[in-house]
């Protein structure tokens, strides 16, 4: 049985937009280069239509897919001129996308929010046999040690109430999960940013857990270890290197053997 969406994102789904670090382009150069056609790719859970956009260079059609009306209404916004992207309101576990059509499956940081047996059947409905299904998320960021010790402070202590229980899949590198695919070895990616404060302090407003602690406490917690940031950061506008780690893991469905020709 489907779970219910939970949707802890739309509330924020404008600063989703400005504030979250961008995917690196060559992630989708490499994801193209696995697929033996490139007709259709499948962004499910799009959020605001970061990897939709990236894939709309590699792919004839994109098909951008989220349970969440908001989000959805501000990825339509955003890419409103990029014509070969078809946005549609639909839970990963039950789509009205054509059974054996799509080269690449994406899913980029959402996947813990998925009923993971429901998304499981789906793809191998939708994924055509040689496609390719692609998942990765991102956990906390490097900037400085005492930066990093700050934001792991706010992240693992302040917070840790707040967070949902799915965020330790996150954090589990997504180990534990397996598709009934052929999982490949990926090489290695990260995203990076070059920040000033108050990018970084809208990245870190966007969290979950920080507007789930705002509303519950007021915030004054999470307030005092943004002040610790800044006074660790410098001059506000000061800019500085900020990397993330990607976790991706890659499966490729097999195509069926010819029973004639094997």
């Amino acid at each position: 049985m489907t779970q219910q969406f939970k949707d802890y994102f739309s509330g924020a789904s404008k600063d989703y937009s400005i504030y979250r670090p961008h995917y690196p382009s060559e992630l989708f150069i490499y994801l193209a280069s696995l697929s033996e056609c490139h007709e259709t790719a499948w962004d499910c859970a799009t959020g605001t239509g970061q990897t939709a956009q990236s894939l709309s260079s590699l792919y004839k059609m994109v098909i951008a897919t989220d349970a969440s009306q908001t989000q959805l209404a501000q990825a339509r916004h955003l890419l409103t001129e990029i014509e070969n992207i078809n946005f549609k309101i639909m839970p990963a576990e039950n789509t009205d996308i054509e059974s054996s059509s799509v080269d690449l499956i994406t899913v980029s940081q959402a996947l813990h929010w998925f009923d993971l047996e429901g998304f499981s059947v789906e793809v191998d409905r939708v994924l055509k046999p040689g496609g390719v299904l692609a998942v990765w998320a991102y956990d906390l960021m490097a900037i400085t040690p005492a930066i990093d010790d700050v934001v792991s402070y706010l992240y693992h202590t302040v917070l840790d109430s707040y967070w949902p229980v799915e965020r330790k899949m996150i954090e589990n590198g997504y180990r534990d999960i397996a598709f009934p695919f052929n999982e490949i070895e990926v090489p290695v990616f990260q995203m990076k940013q070059q920040w000033d404060l108050s990018q970084l302090t809208g990245y870190l407003k966007t969290w979950s857990s920080i507007r789930r602690q705002l509303l519950t406490t007021g915030g004054g917690l999470v307030q005092s270890e943004l002040n610790n940031i800044s006074e660790l950061w410098g001059p506000v506008e000061r800019k500085r290197t900020i990397t993330w780690p990607l976790v991706l893991k890659v499966w490729l469905k097999q195509a069926k053997k010819n029973p004639v020709t094997g």
